[in-house]
């Protein structure tokens, strides 16, 4: 039935399979698809991490190269590094076990960070000036610690 349900009706199942734990009902664990729930879940964290991390960086990276800029540019920019710099901080806190794991993402986050920014920088209009590609370093140039610093913009 367990097995069911969950293709069925996701939520319903959720709250059968948090029943059964509750009154230790074990045999009629779904114990299959409850196991892959929990890979996900593990998943999602990291992901999120990681999507918070491009964003940070790839703004960072514009506050760095396209330092001239008007002040409204640079502003929303600030904003977002702001942001997304708070949803890390703030996920490292509820689940400290990841922030082990921020090395092991910062290069592909930086990756595509940096292609985030390139695209970004291409679609600059009145008479900002369009940095070339080369103009975005290859490898990472911030720290975690910079990245993790209230206080650093560029």
């Amino acid at each position: 039935m367990s097995k069911y349900l969950y293709e069925k009706d996701f939520n319903l199942w959720l709250a059968a399979t948090i029943k059964q734990l509750e009154t230790y009902d074990f045999e009629a664990l779904d114990t299959i698809n409850l196991i892959e729930e929990l890979k996900d879940l593990g998943k999602a964290e990291k992901n999120a991490l990681e999507s918070n991390l491009m964003i940070l960086l790839a703004h960072l990276l514009k506050l760095t190269v396209q330092a001239d800029v008007p002040e409204t540019m640079k502003n929303s920019w600030y904003n977002s590094v702001i942001e997304h710099r708070k949803r890390i901080k703030k996920q490292l806190s509820k689940t400290p076990s990841l922030k082990s794991y921020l090395p092991k993402i910062l290069e592909e986050a930086y990756n595509d960070g940096r292609d985030i920014a390139i695209q970004e920088g291409k679609k600059a209009s009145f008479g900002i000036p369009i940095p070339d590609e080369s103009e975005y370093p290859t490898q990472c140039i911030f720290t975690i610690e910079q990245i993790l610093d209230d206080d650093f913009f560029s």
